[in-house]
């Protein structure tokens, strides 16, 4: 059963850029499809990116695609996803996600981490 731990949010201008990291333990993640989702305040959880476990094949929601990238380092069971020139409008808790491939849904979470945009 796999654990996920996120971590590399904060606060971040505009203009800069942000680096989250999602570190696996206790399953087979190299064989898993790994996500990123976020979650506003008073907002629907929405999916943000996705990586297959040979970190080739990848999948963005229109909203963040040509800005964030998402990537995995599978000797250290960690999944990123690169944010540059983040928005306001992408202040919100970031989640990655665990799809086994024997399951049809992403069935392990971790706790989130807070990304906050200002202008």
């Amino acid at each position: 059963q796999v654990q996920l731990v996120e971590s590399g949010g904060g606060l971040v201008q505009a203009g800069g850029s942000l680096r989250l990291s999602c570190a696996a333990s206790g399953g087979t993640f190299s064989s898993s499809v790994m996500g990123w989702f976020r979650q506003a305040p008073g907002k629907e959880r929405e999916f943000v990116a996705r990586v297959t476990w040979s970190g080739s094949n990848t999948a963005y929601a229109d909203s963040v695609e040509g800005r964030f990238t998402i990537s995995r380092d599978n000797a250290k069971n960690t999944v990123y996803l690169q944010m540059n020139s983040p928005k306001p409008e992408d202040t919100a808790v970031y989640y990655c996600a665990a799809r086994p491939n024997y399951s049809r849904d992403y069935d392990y979470w971790g706790q989130g981490t807070q990304v906050t945009v200002s202008s």
